[in-house]
Order: structure tokens, then sequence, then C-alpha cells
């Protein structure tokens, strides 16, 4: 009795937190679909009189470059930092060496690493190599500041691979490259949409890299959001449509590759 009456109130608590959860979206959606004038405090609640769009063709024209800015850094970035942490966490856990242990304890440290701690000294070194305020700069910095978090992902994933499949390969007469290349990746494909949209959606999001390490032309679209706002009088509208616009690139990869995360998550945490 108790546990059919639990059922139900377990889904209104849940339903209710979902709604909680979802009302910044609304405001957003709401706001960004809004003329100007009833973009007010009093009517944030309320639903538009009439729909405009003209926000999102404001916002879309504003952020454009920065859009293809965030495409060009993250795709690299993304795929960079995925295959030297599969690399990683293949050595790591199946090319055991002494001192290993202690190599991935290093490693592991960078991910507490406080970006604020490392901007100053990470700009002097971008600007003697000659990438500050560039791309290809910001890739490198997120690539490095990847690593440790995707090596932890690919070692615990490649842990769970029997050692057998790799001595098998080792008989046959396969070596480091072709045991990494012909077995391991294959096997860990479910791994690399984890990692991927992982990556992909912190280095979309990340903002205080962006803003430090690029200007003008080479901010993503996190940064060029910021610069909607204006310096006098705020566009609410085209801000939220701004919003939207920034927020649909990772939406649309946990819509697309979501069944394959949680497989990925759950295929590196059972043993078997």
């Amino acid at each position: 009795m108790l546990r059919s009456f639990s059922k139900p109130l377990i889904y209104i608590i849940l339903i209710l937190l979902a709604c909680l959860f979802l009302i910044p979206v609304y405001v957003i959606l709401v706001t960004s679909v809004k003329p100007l004038d009833e973009v007010t405090l009093v009517n944030m609640w309320k639903l538009p009189s009439e729909i405009d769009f003209s926000s999102y063709g404001q916002a879309f024209e504003k952020l454009a470059p920065n859009f293809m800015n965030s495409l060009y850094l993250v795709i690299p970035a993304t795929i960079l930092s995925a295959l030297l942490g599969a690399l990683n966490g293949y050595v790591l856990s199946k090319w055991k060496f002494k001192g290993s242990e202690v190599l991935f304890t290093l490693i592991l440290f960078g991910m507490f690493i406080p970006y604020q701690s490392i901007l100053i000294p990470l700009i002097q070194f971008l600007r003697n190599i000659e990438l500050y305020n560039t791309i290809p700069g910001l890739v490198l910095v997120h690539v490095v500041y990847g690593i440790p978090i995707t090596t932890l992902m690919f070692r615990n994933f490649y842990a769970n691979i029997p050692l057998s499949m790799i001595e098998s390969a080792k008989i046959d007469g396969a070596g480091f490259l072709r045991i990494f290349t012909n077995i391991m990746l294959p096997l860990s494909i479910s791994g690399f949409v984890v990692v991927a949209i992982w990556q992909f959606t912190n280095v979309w999001n990340e903002f205080l890299f962006a803003i430090s390490i690029t200007t003008s032309d080479q901010q993503p679209i996190m940064v060029a959001l910021q610069n909607l706002s204006g310096s006098q009088i705020v566009q609410w509208n085209v801000q939220m449509a701004g919003a939207v616009l920034a927020a649909l690139p990772t939406l649309l990869v946990y819509i697309l590759l979501g069944k394959y995360f949680v497989k990925g998550l759950l295929a590196g945490s059972v043993k078997g």
C-alpha cells in the first residue's frame, strides 16, 4: 500500500522540480520573441501580444562570425584531446611501466589547477610562441586542460577490456600502435562519444580563457554573447535570442548523442 502510494508522489515531486528548473528557459524563450517595448520586468512572465522573430535575425547577424570561431575552436580541441586521452588511457591501463601510477596521479593534478592561477603565465607563454589572440592558441589551451579528464575517462574504460585480448594480439605479432588502432579504438566508440560530449560542452561554454586570450574578431560566441548587451540600452529580446542560438549546438549534441552518452558511461562503470 505504501509502495503504491509513494510512486505517484515521486512523480509529482519530479514534475514540480522539472517545472522549477524550466522556469528560466520559459523566460528566455518568451522574452526572445517579444517586441522590445514589451520587454519589461512587470511583463516578464506574460506571453507576447505578437510573436516577433526579428530579434533572432539581429542576434544571428551579430553572432555569426563568432559562431564560426567557436566551431573552429571546439571541433579540433575535442578531437585532439579525445585522441590524446585515449592514447594515454591505453598506455596507463594496458602497457604499465615503473612509475606509471605516479605519472597518472600527476596528470590528474591538472584537473584541480584553477584557471585563474595560471592565466598570467599562460598569456605570456602564448605571446612568446606567437599564438596569443588566435584560435589555434585557444585550441592548444583547451587540449592541454582537457588531457587529465579524458585520460581518466579512457583509462577507466580500457581497464575493463580483458588483458587476454592484448596478449593474443602480441602473440600474433601486433605492436603498440597496431593494437591501439585495430583493437582498442573500435572497442571504445562509446567511450569516445562520452568524452566528445563532455569536451564539446566544456569548450563551447568556456568563458575565462576565451575572453583573456582572444580579442575582437577572434572571440568565440560566449564572449560575443556578452557584448550583445551594449553599453547604454540593453535589448533583452536580442540578448535572449542570442542565448538560445548559442545554446543550440550543445542541445543538439545531447539530443542526437544522449543515448550513446548514457551507454558509454555504463560501459565504463561495470566490469565484464
